[in-house]
């Protein structure tokens, strides 16, 4: 549990208006004090965020959020940061304070809520916090209203007391929360590469190890398709690009496909014989984690674009830049090259990605592979995106398109097992 990556656990936030009582939602779910619990409104100023095992789900991450319907000066800041989480959910809980509700016309926040996260297909329960706190003709009115003011049924409506709950209360909302997954999610299905091979064949992984890799571990894009390999009983051969044609050369038949680090992309491909399938870890996470075809037609934009258009680089993580760093110094030397054309770049990582607003000034956006960001919040990237019109690919869909192998490196995906 505590190894799995962020980007692979199940993403549960907690939403709701300040002082509805989130922060003892979560203690509660915890089974520990994370999150700190005042009379005062506004105590959760930052997103606060706890990793744990919750069965039969499995490994989470669970966030509490600031409160909406902030009126404080930080109350702007504040919602942004709630939305961040949004993005990313995969399970939303809405808890709502019985006490403060006298009828259906107090619930308007919610109901933005509710309808963001129906348009989104994102799958939430919405908790009925304090309902210890009202009479039983009082608690059937509360529920109700949600009822009719959310538009959900009333067996959907978990009456709950976070503050004091019992075991009992804390095992049926796990269980609520689980088959809330279960019962509407659409969670990840697309598998990383175990649906291209089949037990005992050979997969060549490519892995250069020099300024940029971080030392002594892989990076999680290698881990992960290692795993994925030996789980379907198949063969990793790692190696790196100097001992590449003596790997092949040693494996006695030709592997099932090799699959590279991006960077090294061109020098690859001329050492692969064409008959071996050719892609790289960065392709496998977008078709992994979004739209492949998609992020293929976004590559062939650079063609169209004029001296000075505006390109957006984005990364899903933060890390410390070096002087070949793959996003601020490669990428914009090979699209020179290839273009022989001046672009105005532009740079986000982490967190950071524009609204919607923001995006419409961007000729293209070239993502990194998101290994690091939930499935869902790649997707809200790739999406929001397309709304606005921009066209968006990856790194490594880039890269294989600059080298001329883009062809190539998407055939692997026809021949499916």
């Amino acid at each position: 549990m505590n190894t799995t990556p962020l980007s692979e656990r199940v993403q549960i936030g907690i939403f709701g208006r300040v002082n509805a009582g989130k922060s003892s939602v979560m203690n509660a779910l915890t089974g520990q004090d994370i999150a700190v619990v005042a009379d005062r409104e506004g105590t959760t100023t930052d997103p606060v965020r706890k990793a744990m095992e919750l069965l039969p789900i499995g490994p989470v991450m669970i966030y509490d959020t600031p409160g909406l319907s902030d009126s404080s000066d930080l109350g702007e800041l504040r919602e942004e940061k709630t939305r961040e989480i949004i993005r990313r959910c995969d399970i939303a809980i809405i808890v709502i304070d019985a006490e403060r509700l006298k009828g259906k016309e107090d619930l308007s926040p919610e109901e933005g809520l509710t309808a963001f996260f129906k348009t989104g297909e994102i799958p939430f329960l919405v908790i009925l916090n304090k309902s210890d706190r009202l009479s039983p003709d009082a608690l059937e009115a509360a529920i109700n209203n949600t009822s009719d003011a959310i538009g959900i049924s009333r067996e959907e409506i978990f009456s709950f007391c976070a503050l004091s709950p019992e075991a009992s209360e804390i095992s049926r909302l796990r269980d609520r929360i689980a088959r809330t997954r279960t019962d509407r999610s659409n969670s990840q299905t697309t598998p990383l590469i175990s649906d291209l091979i089949a037990e005992g064949d050979v997969v060549v992984l490519v892995v250069p190890v020099d300024e940029s890799a971080p030392k002594g571990r892989l990076i999680l894009p290698q881990q992960q398709v290692i795993r994925d390999i030996l789980d379907s009983g198949a063969i990793a051969a790692v190696t790196q690009p100097a001992q590449l044609t003596k790997t092949l050369n040693r494996l006695g038949r030709p592997p099932r496909m090799v699959v590279t680090d991006s960077q090294a992309f061109g020098e690859v491909s001329k050492l692969v014989p064409e008959e071996v399938p050719l892609t790289s870890f960065s392709i496998l996470m977008a078709r992994y984690k979004g739209d492949l075809s998609w992020q293929a037609q976004g590559a062939k934009a650079i063609e169209g674009l004029k001296d000075g258009a505006r390109v957006l680089i984005s990364e899903g993580c933060t890390h410390h830049r070096q002087c070949k760093d793959i996003g601020t110094v490669k990428l914009p030397g090979w699209i020179k090259e290839h273009t022989g054309k001046a672009f105005d770049y532009h740079f986000t990582s982490g967190g950071q990605f524009p609204d919607e607003k923001e995006l419409k000034s961007y000729d293209l956006i070239i993502h990194c592979g998101g290994c690091t960001l939930p499935a869902r919040e790649m997707k809200w990237r790739i999406a929001s995106a397309g709304r606005c019109g921009v066209p968006i690919t990856n790194y490594g869909t880039m890269i294989a398109y600059l080298h001329g192998i883009l062809d190539r490196s998407m055939e692997v995906f026809t021949h499916k097992i």
